[in-house]
Order: C-alpha cells, then sequence, then structure tokens
C-alpha cells in the first residue's frame, strides 16, 4: 500500500469512537511525541496574555462543548456535543466527559487530573498511555498525548498536541493536532462554554 493510499485509509478509519478518545482534556505522556524540541508555538510565548487560565476554576461544575474533527484535507468527518461534570478535591479533579456525536452515537471517558506547581498538570484516562501532563501560562494551556485507539482491529498510539486558550469568563477555544508515525491525521476543534461564568477574583 502507498503512503497516500495508506494516509487516506487511516483518515477514514478514525470513526466515533476515535473522536470519543480525543478527549476535550487531552493531556501529554513524557516524551512519546518530543514535540517541544520542534520549531513552533511555546507555551511561554503566552505568560503575559490575560485572561489567566486556571484550570480547577475554569473546569469546575458543568461545562458543555461542541465540536469537530476534520481529516488531513480539511473535510469535516464527525460532529460532536460534550456535557462535563467537572470536580475537584483540592488539587485533585475529575472531569467525567459525556459524547454526543451526529451520527446519534454516544460516548463517555472519564480524566482524573492533578494539579502540580508553577501551572503543571498531570492525569490519567483508560486510554492514554502512561502518565499525561500539561502546563499553563497566561491564558493558555498546552498538552499533549498518546492514546490507544482500537481501529480496523488494531491498536493504534495516535499522538496529539493540544491547545486551549481562556477568552473570557465562559468562553474557551481548543485545537488538537493529531498525528501518527510524525505525519498529521487530521484536526479537533472545539468550543467550550461554562454554564455560570467564572466571578471576579478567579472563582466560580
Amino acid at each position: 500500500m502507498n503512503r497516500r493510499l495508506w494516509l487516506k485509509n487511516m483518515s477514514q478509519s478514525l470513526s466515533a469512537a476515535f473522536l470519543a478518545r480525543a478527549s476535550t482534556v487531552g493531556l501529554a505522556t513524557g516524551g512519546a511525541l518530543a514535540l517541544s524540541a520542534c520549531a513552533g508555538p511555546q507555551i511561554s510565548d503566552y505568560a503575559a496574555q490575560t485572561p489567566i487560565l486556571d484550570l480547577r476554576t475554569y473546569f469546575s461544575g458543568t461545562v458543555d462543548a461542541w465540536g469537530l474533527f476534520t481529516d488531513r484535507s480539511g473535510r469535516v468527518v464527525k460532529r460532536f456535543t460534550v456535557v462535563m461534570d467537572c470536580k475537584w478535591q483540592g488539587d485533585e479533579g475529575v472531569l467525567d466527559e459525556a459524547f454526543t456525536y451526529s451520527d446519534g452515537t454516544k460516548q463517555r471517558r472519564i480524566w482524573r487530573l492533578k494539579a502540580l506547581p508553577n501551572g503543571l498538570y498531570e492525569g490519567r484516562a483508560d486510554d492514554v498511555v502512561g502518565m499525561a501532563s500539561g502546563q499553563t501560562k497566561g491564558n493558555a494551556f498546552q498538552w499533549q498525548y498518546t492514546l490507544a485507539l482500537p481501529i480496523d482491529g488494531s491498536v493504534w498510539h495516535v499522538q496529539f498536541d493540544d491547545w486551549m486558550y481562556l477568552m473570557d469568563e465562559r468562553v474557551m477555544l481548543n485545537k488538537a493536532v493529531m498525528s501518527k508515525l510524525g505525519v498529521t491525521l487530521g484536526e479537533v476543534t472545539l468550543s467550550f462554554t461554562r454554564r455560570e461564568p467564572v466571578a471576579t477574583g478567579g472563582k466560580p
């Protein structure tokens, strides 16, 4: 199978089950991607940007999201909505995500996160390879992650470079680039909205 045909088949194989695992709050495996060594934006570039993003504050209570998956040609493959039930006890949080796809299918995934010093976060989910991590600076959050995805009877390790940008007290935008063996497969784009705005002072 030539490279072009492989990429086409790979993109077409990314079904609703794949999107369900493309978490709205994905995290990175340490060193699986080595994306930090590549040219491109760094999380430090956003240190002076406002409003300041604190994940424990934003992902608290109920958060709604609307998203879509586009393949490497830019074609929309799947649309979906997410209702997130987010709870924290101290530095440990649980993000319970309920997905509904444009074809009527539904899925659920749960993230268990831990806040660390200096805006760092780590966490686990059932389909994340190893421990995941990310970091906030200013209004941005970058996390990279590797997911174990069942596709056509096999399990693929697919890498994501995931960025979130806080727009105001309710809205945050998210864009994740997916790749396999260094080849871009597609993107996930999301818009989050808190049902209750974050009050002045950074607390809901």
